[in-house]
């Protein structure tokens, strides 16, 4: 789940605290930059392409290759979703992160012991596991942010706005509790 910005900023953060280990392939990238480029004529394809190496600068191990003869098997709701499950059954994903749930179906991914989850219940469950780790990485997400740098309570509303409500809120609960 690398699209909106403020929850793949989230989850590189929380992965950068090895909470998690993160995966996608080129062609995940390719069409979370697609969307983006269609709804954001401020955003350049150079920008993002910077996005994507420092991605891979600070994650080398995250890129899968060869997982694309495992896609003609796969049977999903939406076929051009192959390509995502394909890439997790390769390096034996314990989890799918996917706004897009419907489109995974549970029963069918439990064949390959893979669970798909929403980002808000993936983060959810991260902070449930270890909640002062993953503070910190939101912390430490807070205070890199630069043009515009912006308050944690901020950074919040932005995580509520594109769905990790639970997530937001789990968050100011730990910061209010300190």
């Amino acid at each position: 789940m690398l699209y909106p910005a403020p929850i793949r900023d989230l989850l590189l953060y929380l992965a950068d605290a090895e909470l998690y280990t993160p995966k996608w392939t080129d062609k995940i990238h390719e069409e979370w930059t697609q969307s983006l480029l269609k709804k954001r004529s401020d955003i350049s394809s150079e920008q993002l392409r910077k996005t994507i190496a420092a991605m891979h600068n600070a994650f080398p191990d995250a890129n899968v290759l060869n997982y694309q003869s495992l896609m003609k098997s796969l049977e999903l709701p939406d076929p051009n979703d192959a390509h995502v499950l394909a890439a997790a059954v390769r390096c034996n994903a314990d989890v799918l992160v996917t706004a897009n749930i419907k489109d995974f179906p549970k029963e069918y991914l439990q064949q390959f012991d893979i669970e798909p989850q929403h980002p808000d219940v993936f983060i959810s469950n991260l902070i449930e596991l270890n909640p002062d780790n993953t503070l910190k990485a939101f912390e430490n997400q807070v205070g890199n942010l630069r043009k515009p740098s912006l308050t944690a309570c901020a950074v919040l509303d932005k995580l509520e706005k594109v769905g990790l409500i639970k997530t937001s809120s789990m968050f100011l609960r730990l910061m209010q509790s300190l």
